[in-house]
C-alpha cells in the first residue's frame, strides 16, 4: 500500500514539472525569438516479482512476468527551434531570421553566446548592440556621419549606410550567422541567449541566405512559437494528470485507514 503512496506522489511532482514548463512557455508567449520547451517523462525502476521466461514445470515456462512500476521522473525539456511568425516593425534596426541560424552575441564576460532576438540598438560609439548594450560577433561599427534612415541590411546579412559627402552607400560589416548540429542541446542562460553545450555541438559560421543558412530580414522581428491553444490543453491534461494521482493517493490512504481499523 505504501508503494502506491509513493508512485502517485512521483507522478504529481512529475505534473507539478509539466505545468511549470506549460506556464513558462505562456509567460514568453510575446517574448522576440522565444522557442516553446516540452516537458519529457520517463518512467522509474520497475519491482520484480517473476521475470518472463520463468519455469512454470518441466516442460513450460510463464510467457509474462510480474513487475510492478515505481513512477514516473522529468527525462529532458525538448526545446523546439520551429520559426516564428514574422512581425513588420518598421524599424530599420530590426532584424529576423528566417529559416535556421542564430546572431552570435560578445558577452561582457569575453564568452560567446547566441540568440534568435533581433532588437538591436545603436549606442554611443555607433555599434550595432543588443537591448543589454552586447554587441555582435563580428561587430558593426557605423561612421560618425551617417544618416540614421540609410541604414540597410542585405537578406545576405550586408550591412551599408550612407554618409553625407558620398553619394553612394558604402559597406559598414557583414552580419554572420551560426548553426549547430543540435541546437535543442543548447543551453538556455536568459536574456533571451543560448550558450554552446557539447550536446549541441560547435557552432558554425556562415553567411546568410547561403549553405543552408537562414535569411535575414530587416524591420522585423520574429515572435515566440508559443502556440496559446495548444498549450492551454497541455495544461488542462496536466491539471487532470494530476487530479488523478491525488485520488490514487487517497484511495491508498482509504485502504490503510481500513486495515489499520481491523484491529477494532
Amino acid at each position: 500500500m505504501m508503494r502506491a503512496l509513493w508512485t502517485a506522489a512521483s507522478g504529481m511532482i512529475g505534473e507539478q514539472f509539466h505545468i511549470d514548463t506549460i506556464a513558462n512557455n505562456l509567460a514568453n508567449i510575446n517574448t522576440t525569438g522565444f522557442k516553446k520547451a516540452r516537458a519529457e517523462f520517463e518512467d522509474l525502476l520497475y519491482q520484480t516479482e517473476r521475470l518472463a521466461g520463468t519455469p512454470s514445470s518441466e516442460l513450460s515456462q510463464y510467457p509474462v512476468g510480474i513487475q510492478t512500476g515505481l513512477g514516473v521522473r522529468p527525462a529532458a525539456t525538448q526545446k523546439f527551434y520551429t520559426q516564428g511568425n514574422l512581425q513588420q516593425t518598421g524599424n530599420n534596426k530590426d532584424i529576423a531570421i528566417e529559416n535556421e541560424g542564430f546572431f552570435g552575441i560578445s558577452l561582457p564576460d569575453g564568452s560567446t553566446a547566441y540568440s534568435r532576438d533581433g532588437t538591436f540598438k545603436i549606442d554611443s560609439n555607433k555599434e550595432l548592440v543588443t537591448s543589454q548594450g552586447y554587441r555582435l560577433i563580428p561587430p558593426i561599427v557605423l561612421p560618425d556621419d551617417f544618416l540614421d534612415n540609410s541604414l540597410t541590411i542585405a537578406p545576405d546579412g550586408l550591412v551599408t549606410v550612407k554618409i553625407p559627402s558620398q553619394d553612394d552607400p558604402i559597406e559598414v560589416g557583414q552580419i554572420y550567422l551560426y548553426r549547430f548540429i543540435n541546437p535543442a542541446g543548447l543551453t538556455n542562460i536568459g536574456e533571451n541567449f543560448v550558450k554552446e553545450s557539447p550536446a549541441s555541438g560547435p557552432a558554425y559560421q556562415g553567411i546568410p541566405d547561403t549553405q543552408g543558412y537562414g535569411k535575414v530580414l530587416q524591420g522585423f522581428l520574429e515572435m515566440s512559437n508559443v502556440n496559446a491553444v495548444q498549450e492551454m490543453v497541455d495544461m488542462i491534461v496536466a491539471q487532470r494528470a494530476y487530479e488523478f494521482n491525488s485520488k490514487s493517493i487517497q484511495t491508498a490512504d482509504s485502504m490503510l485507514a481500513t486495515a489499520n481499523g481491523l484491529k477494532r
